[in-house]
């Protein structure tokens, strides 16, 4: 593993953090990211009510009263605890969209002998973006299981699921703007020790609250030049 190329990538990105690009996909994600949890949280109190009615009836009692106000709060509060969970792969695969635009200004600023790219069509980063957000959501909700029977190791089974799942993505985006989907896959696998390294440092600050709001966007930016590294050490 060529773990050197970690800490040089990391200090170079917390020195680019000024960069007004860096800004508008951070404004953009963060907004972005609570517009969604607040619709997903609308739409299911409403389903709740929906489901119960505008009276619910118990056997034996009959007509109460309190028990949609019941099932409105503890829907509310199953939200809130789920959108800790999910705040993180949704953030990530919206910030996934505007990729491009912090890799590029990586590359401005630190590469700027590399040769132009062709730049993703908003279709196909759409569904990146959609591929990303569906394994993260599916991988984190089955993670929920082993948090409750590993609770000692809860957090590190996150870190390491998340770091794996992140280094991956991230890594192979930044690639495939340079050298394709097909060669990006093959470098992934064959410095996946690395990845998934920087993947779990990146994953670690995601339990901090509105710390993960601005992980996606150091996590573009680390890769791009983790990409970069590993390519010139070939």
């Amino acid at each position: 593993m060529a773990l050197g190329v970690i800490p040089a990538a990391f200090s170079l990105t917390i020195g680019q953090l000024g960069d007004p690009r860096f800004r508008r996909v951070l404004f953009i994600g963060v907004g972005l990211t609570f517009a969604l949890l607040v619709a997903v949280t609308a739409g299911v109190l409403l389903l709740v009510n929906w489901l119960l009615g505008p009276e619910a009836s118990l056997p034996l009692i009959g007509p109460v009263t309190w028990v949609n106000d019941l099932a409105t709060v503890t829907g509310f509060l199953v939200m809130l605890v789920l959108s800790v969970f999910l705040m993180v792969p949704v953030a990530s695969a919206i910030t996934s969209l505007f990729l491009d635009d912090v890799a590029q200004a990586v590359e401005d600023r630190h590469y700027p002998a590399l040769p132009p790219v062709g730049h993703q069509g908003i279709g196909e980063a759409v569904k990146d973006s959609v591929a990303f957000l569906g394994v993260l959501i599916a991988a984190n909700l089955l993670a929920l299981v082993l948090y409750v029977i590993f609770a000692p190791f809860a957090l590190f089974i996150f870190w390491g699921l998340n770091g794996f799942l992140l280094g991956r993505e991230y890594y192979t985006l930044a690639a495939m703007r340079r050298v394709g989907r097909e060669e990006a896959a093959r470098l992934r696998r064959r410095h996946m020790g690395t990845i998934w390294m920087a993947g779990v440092l990146m994953a670690m600050p995601l339990s901090i609250p509105l710390v993960n709001l601005v992980i996606p966007i150091l996590g573009a930016a680390t890769f791009t030049h983790i990409f970069h590294k590993l390519q010139a050490r070939g």
